[in-house]
């Protein structure tokens, strides 16, 4: 029997993550649906972080009672990763591709969650970007340097793409992130050609718009998927998390590239989000998708089923 290279890549990847992850979470997190679109919450797996890395030098103290209240315990941070996935007339579309099976073995499900729906990688006519760090670019590449997604076209922010190309980046990015821009780069180049590039405020595709999320990462980019009244925005990881971010926005925090921009993106973001009664998906946040709730001098993220 002749096995294929997709098939070879697919099986060792469902059986690194049948390690991490059991077979029950390998389906759809959450569901919506707005007019023609389907919206589909689809698990890469989750994340092991140490705790300063996300949440940065905020002290336990001023952090304790909103941790508290939203579950987080101590020691490492595991967020999970919420790939988000819009049918929408004869597109196939993926908002990012997860990690791979190069970061952390916790992670890269999106294979296995995919076929969970009757989906293989064939099937999907368009990737779309938020932005280049490994949970989110890595997968793009199948364990023999191929694309993963063989007949998507690639879609990423032009700022994005040029920062992690820049041969600079890989000396300017601090000891910590520096494989973050030798993986990102390293992908990017394989797949260059194959790339259409957009801007702030372009409709990249019908009932997608993009939308300037800087500072997580130079170029973030959030998407605001629309049809007639009803809205949604893939917010990547301009809102990275449940707890810090929604509470104290203005807070600056560890796992972002500009701090003080992050926070200034994340209190418009929020402002906007809440101001349009959108729904939001998030690719940390629990169950990926939900709702936005004004609260005293912050928010509150309510996820849904």
């Amino acid at each position: 029997m002749k096995i294929s290279r997709r098939a070879f890549t697919l099986g060792s990847s469902m059986a690194m993550a049948a390690t991490a992850l059991p077979l029950s979470r390998a389906r759809a997190q959450a569901t919506a649906e707005m007019g023609a679109m389907r919206i589909d919450i689809v698990s890469d797996g989750y994340l092991t972080l140490p705790r300063d890395f996300i949440l940065g030098e905020l002290s336990e103290e001023a952090l304790a009672p909103i941790l508290a209240e939203a579950g987080v315990g101590p020691g490492a941070l595991t967020p999970p990763c919420n790939v988000t996935l819009l049918r929408h007339e004869d597109r196939v579309i993926l908002f990012d591709v997860g990690s791979g099976t190069e970061f952390q073995p916790t992670a890269g499900l999106l294979p296995e969650t995919l076929e969970a729906l009757g989906l293989y990688p064939e099937d999907i006519t368009h990737l779309v970007f938020t932005h280049g760090h490994p949970d989110h670019l890595w997968g793009v590449l199948d364990d023999f340097g191929d694309s993963f997604l063989p007949n998507a076209e690639i879609l990423m922010g032009q700022a994005e793409f040029d920062y992690w190309m820049d041969a600079n980046t890989v000396s300017t990015i601090g000891q910590a992130r520096q494989a973050f821009a030798v993986g990102a780069q390293r992908r990017l180049e394989a797949l260059a050609d194959m790339i259409t590039f957009f801007g702030d405020g372009e409709e990249i595709l019908p009932g997608v718009a993009a939308r300037a999320t800087f500072g997580h990462s130079p170029g973030h980019m959030a998407f605001e998927l629309r049809d007639g009244s009803e809205s949604l925005m893939v917010v990547g990881d301009s809102l990275g998390n449940h707890h810090v971010a929604f509470a104290k926005p203005d807070w600056i925090t560890g796992s972002d590239q500009d701090g003080a921009m992050a926070a200034q993106t994340r209190v418009g973001l929020l402002d906007q989000i809440t101001d349009g009664q959108m729904r939001i998906a998030g690719f940390h946040l629990p169950g990926g998708l939900g709702h936005v709730e004004r609260r005293d001098d912050g928010y509150r993220f309510v996820a849904e089923a």
